[in-house]
């Protein structure tokens, strides 16, 4: 219960962290904070289920450890290039890292989805459906929210062209 508990911290964590900055528009030192919390929770998780599977007797899926090795990897690498880019980071650095941050965190939801799948006794899923279900889950998820964020972009453009369409109307009638 207590690595369930610490694993479900690390996704409410990283989730406000990831999705802060992004409607923030920018990372802020909250945001770092947030990811690193996510971190230390996942990393707490693991570490308990690690020492729990070890003193099993029941098999235990060398697919949800791997991908839980790699969620922590990529987390790890997300909060020191966070760090970096809050410390001695440009400002367009800063208000593209969202990208870097979605990305990482969908990745993480594989290994998360994975655990969820392997835990809950009702399913009876091999590892490859397993790993089936757990990427086409935050694929569905990257795909509305790569979704919005081009509708936004397309929103964006079509202001800006309407802005720069009035612009030429008021040079045309100046002169």
């Amino acid at each position: 219960m207590p690595a369930s508990t610490a694993i479900t911290l690390a996704l409410v964590f990283y989730t406000i962290g990831v999705f802060g900055e992004r409607r923030a528009g920018t990372l802020k030192k909250s945001h770092l904070a947030l990811f690193w919390l996510g971190l230390i929770c996942d990393t707490t998780g693991t570490t308990i289920m690690t020492t729990i599977a070890r003193t099993s007797t029941a098999a235990v899926s060398p697919l949800h450890a791997t991908t839980g090795l790699l969620a922590i990897v990529f987390m790890l690498f997300h909060a020191l290039w966070a760090t970096f880019v809050t410390v001695r980071g440009s400002e367009q650095s800063r208000r593209g890292f969202h990208k870097l941050s979605i990305c990482v965190w969908l990745i993480w939801l594989i290994p998360y989805c994975a655990g969820l799948f392997i835990g809950i006794p009702v399913f009876h899923f091999g590892d490859a459906a397993v790993l089936t279900f757990s990427v086409c889950i935050p694929a569905l998820i990257g795909i509305v929210l790569f979704a919005q964020e081009r509708k936004e972009i397309e929103r964006i453009l079509a202001e800006l062209s309407a802005e720069a369409a009035l612009f030429e109307a008021m040079d045309r009638t100046q002169r």
